[in-house]
């Protein structure tokens, strides 16, 4: 079987993966199941940054190589233009927006040193596989090396709409890099449209029989591949461990409350500030809600070296501190804010202890909190997951209480009716959610989507001859 080499920011922990992420527990298993090798940034800043040496480790029949980035790789392509300008602009922030030139140049520069550290690595047969939108221009500079490997590409954040992204400037630029790859995927049929509605109509694009469509001298073939998580596995990690005593705790000290649980980092697309808002509308319109019910957010900080998260951070605490002493009570305090982060094992148990699951992003790509709340509820007492519109898990998840987030009265509707929503209808509606949980597994995402790419570009029939000529990398065994 051909190697899978995986190419993300940063590379996710090879083993306890009930501590890691939704799409690091997604890589690892498609990894661990084809045999790879993951390449990213070691999460370090050195001053030799990406002329420095390679850092490998291995883990069975999987591999990881990572490199450093300096200072000013951090501050212009990762800090800088990656979350000064793409983020916001992919979230249709634009007056959060950042057109730095400067910027773009750091991360232009970056990427091409990336691409150019990975060749060496590369086996003749191999399928590469880039991910998130730090990497758009990834694939045009291993092409511009020479790779002729099947190169796919996925974007895990919303794509915005012509309207929006001819926002960004050289958007045209950026758009012709995408072209390079051979298959482009994404979370949402939304995100899909958006992407070749920009290629028909900016670039002046062709479409093809085959759905491929031929833009700036290249074809590429896109789709959606909506990403999911392992539900067999998260749906028992209550059981044991933190799991099992989050679960315990939470019921010892809501004795009898009910519990709405939100679990978000710190960023300016989730909705937060709205999401408090609309719980102080709900006990303002509905006061025997008052100690019966509480929202537990858990939001660890992320990114605090750009200003509009450390904003966004303070105004929450505000907002929880006029709430609590407007509302609390000697026995009960409404809104628990902690910033910190949790293991996805310990989050099992608090999701299996709330009757709400409250996952409200302005705008995102899939939301993975959402699937993960349904796979951790209790088949004989599930609770109701309320979900934004604007998530991508909307697509699918239709049977959750949609909400408009942006709409308190709405918001603070829609937590009422999940509170008091029937023991018949949160089992109907969570039966419908938790097949779709469980059919719609990560390892179900990326077998639809490295099917698609090898058919499309099929990987050479090639032996491993050791690295390429002239490069003096060490490269592992797996």
């Amino acid at each position: 079987m051909t190697r899978i080499v995986v190419v993300s920011n940063r590379v996710g922990p090879l083993s306890d993966t009930g501590r890691a992420g939704g799409l690091a527990v997604a890589l690892v298993d498609v990894l661990r199941d084809r045999g790879g090798l993951w390449f990213g940034w070691s999460g370090e800043v050195s001053e030799e940054g990406t002329f420095g040496p390679l850092q490998f480790h291995e883990d069975g029949n999987v591999s990881t190589a990572t490199i450093d980035v300096a200072q000013a790789d951090f501050d212009e392509f990762y800090a800088g233009f990656a979350n000064r300008a793409l983020w916001p602009t992919m979230h249709y922030r634009l007056d959060l927006t950042d057109f730095d030139k400067r910027l773009e140049q750091g991360y232009r520069r970056v990427n091409e040193r990336f691409a150019n550290r990975l060749v060496p690595l590369l086996r003749p047969d191999d399928i590469v596989w880039v991910h998130d939108y730090h990497f758009f221009f990834f694939g045009e500079e291993l092409r511009r090396a020479g790779v002729t490997n099947p190169i796919g590409y996925f974007l895990h954040i919303p794509f915005p709409v012509p309207e929006v992204l001819t926002a960004l400037p050289n958007h045209r630029r950026l758009a012709e890099a995408m072209s390079a790859y051979d298959l482009v995927g994404f979370q949402t049929n939304n995100h899909l449209e958006a992407f070749e509605r920009y290629l028909l109509e900016e670039a002046d694009g062709v479409r093809n029989a085959d759905g491929s469509i031929s833009a700036f001298g290249q074809t590429v073939l896109a789709d959606a591949f909506p990403i999911g998580i392992d539900a067999g596995a998260f749906s028992k990690f209550h059981e044991a461990d933190e799991g099992a005593e989050n679960l315990t705790l939470m019921r010892r000290e809501l004795d009898g409350q009910r519990q709405i649980v939100g679990v978000d980092r710190i960023d300016y697309s989730k909705g937060l500030p709205q999401r408090f808002e609309a719980f102080e509308r709900l006990l303002e319109l509905y006061p025997e809600h008052k100690g019966q019910v509480r929202l537990l957010q858990i939001a660890p900080p992320s990114r605090s070296e750009v200003r509009a998260y450390l904003q966004i951070q303070r105004l929450l605490e505000g907002l929880s501190g006029r709430i609590n002493g407007r509302f609390a009570d000697l026995d009960w305090t409404p809104i628990h804010l902690i910033s910190r982060s949790f293991p996805r094992r310990a989050l099992a148990g608090i999701y299996r202890a709330s009757a709400v699951g409250l996952v409200t992003p302005l705008r995102d790509g899939m939301n993975l909190v959402a699937k993960e709340y349904v796979a951790a509820q209790d088949p004989e007492d599930p609770g109701v997951l309320v979900l934004s519109r604007f998530a991508g898990a909307v697509e699918e998840m239709t049977e959750a209480v949609i909400v408009n987030p942006y709409s308190i009265d709405e918001l603070a509707e829609g937590l009422r009716q999940a509170i008091r929503m029937p023991r018949e209808e949160r089992i109907e509606r969570w039966r419908a959610l938790n097949e779709k949980v469980t059919t719609n597994t990560a390892a179900a995402w990326s077998r639809r989507y490295l099917d698609r790419l090898t058919a499309i570009h099929p990987p050479a029939a090639a032996e491993y001859d050791g690295p390429r000529a002239g490069v003096r990398d060490e490269v592992p065994s797996a």
